[in-house]
């Protein structure tokens, strides 16, 4: 006779990204020992793809996880986190002060992506030739975080795939339908002025965070630390 199989909880979530409600329910036992032996690891790109596949598993594999956002991921991890582990993370935060580490509890579902819906990812380069951008895709991170690449290169990446199209005053030219020669070639003929159109918005990238505030339990000093990253909300 087969054993009986336990119905876990569903929620929703709304992705930062696009506004749209996505179906999850929490871990089971079978993705946190995925986590585990990833956290075990110390190996970031393991991490990474451990979320991946933990994502895709609680999303009913509803989810396209490789063409969300970074901070998409980050902030689907930490929802499904609150609802498989706990909603309270306790943390050492470092006083500013006297450099004391304290304790505090983080209530998870309280961190938020702060997104600005009325940024441009329109940049003009010249009077007639522009690029529409956008934030870096999951699809893409495994090659924007390898050590081992001069950083010239890691530069370069990091700015062809947050190029999505790139048009003058007849076309448009989608960037997936160009090659990674032909785009390298378009971003070496920027001057230092284009580029920092285009390094504004990357840097812009909204991201996972939250403002703690705490007094410090050694020399009372009142802290307000801004924290970012999945990570540090579990150190």
């Amino acid at each position: 006779m087969p054993l009986p199989i336990l119905e876990s909880s569903k929620y929703t979530l709304i992705i930062p990204s696009t506004g749209k409600t996505v179906e999850y329910r929490p871990f089971l036992v079978k993705e946190e020992k995925i986590l585990l032996i990833a956290q075990e690891s110390n190996d970031s790109t393991q991490m990474f793809s451990s979320m991946k596949e933990i994502i895709r598993s609680c999303t009913f594999e509803k989810l396209d996880v490789n063409s969300i956002t970074s901070y998409d991921l980050e902030y689907i991890f930490l929802k499904l986190r609150s609802k498989s582990i706990g909603e309270v993370s306790d943390i050492s935060l470092e006083c500013s002060q006297c450099k004391t580490l304290n304790p505090v509890s983080i209530v998870i579902d309280e961190i938020e992506v702060k997104i600005d819906l009325n940024a441009s990812k329109v940049i003009m380069l010249t009077e007639t030739v522009g690029v529409n951008l956008r934030h870096i895709r999951v699809k893409d991170m495994a090659q924007l975080s390898d050590d081992k690449k001069p950083q010239s290169e890691i530069i370069n990446n990091v700015v062809m795939a947050s190029i999505e199209s790139i048009f003058d005053s007849d076309n448009v030219y989608p960037s997936d339908k160009s090659t990674p020669q032909e785009l390298t070639t378009f971003i070496n003929s920027l001057n230092r002025e284009q580029m920092g159109k285009i390094e504004k918005f990357i840097e812009s990238t909204p991201k996972v965070e939250k403002d703690v505030t705490f007094s410090c339990s050694s020399c009372k000093h009142d802290n307000t630390i801004n924290i970012s990253g999945t990570q540090s909300f579990f150190v």
